[in-house]
């Protein structure tokens, strides 16, 4: 990922954070640790939080699996599921061109597993059953 794609995930990772309410602690740590994982600086994240860069969509569809993901994990680091959150992180599938019968395979069987975190391994095989 191009330094411009990586601070625009963080940023879609933000503002889905930030839908309604105030970022909790919980999940400013897990999107630190994301930012840390890609190589963005603690200092460019926080800088994130009050500027955020215009969202660049994802080159291929194995980064955009990754981001759907990060968004799961993100979702649920909290332990409350709302139905709104439900929602939001399906459209945002359906706008990184992510096939629609895949992602709600996910978010039907994460429920299935500890914490709703569903493994990687797991979403990558329900990603390619679906693949076109």
């Amino acid at each position: 990922m191009s330094t411009e794609e990586k601070l625009s995930a963080l940023s879609q990772l933000i503002a889905f954070a930030k839908t309604g309410k105030a970022i909790k602690s919980v999940e400013y740590d897990f999107l630190v640790l994301i930012a840390n994982q890609i190589g963005v600086s603690k200092n460019e994240f926080d800088e994130l939080l009050n500027n955020p860069v215009p969202h660049i969509n994802l080159q291929t569809e194995s980064e955009r699996i990754v981001q759907f993901h990060r968004l799961l994990l993100l979702m649920n680091v909290d332990k409350e599921i709302e139905s709104s959150e439900l929602e939001r992180i399906h459209q945002l599938g359906l706008k990184m061109g992510l096939n629609i019968q895949a992602i709600d395979k996910t978010l039907e069987i994460m429920h299935q597993f500890k914490n709703n975190n569903i493994p990687p391994e797991v979403l990558l095989n329900i990603f390619k059953t679906y693949y076109n």
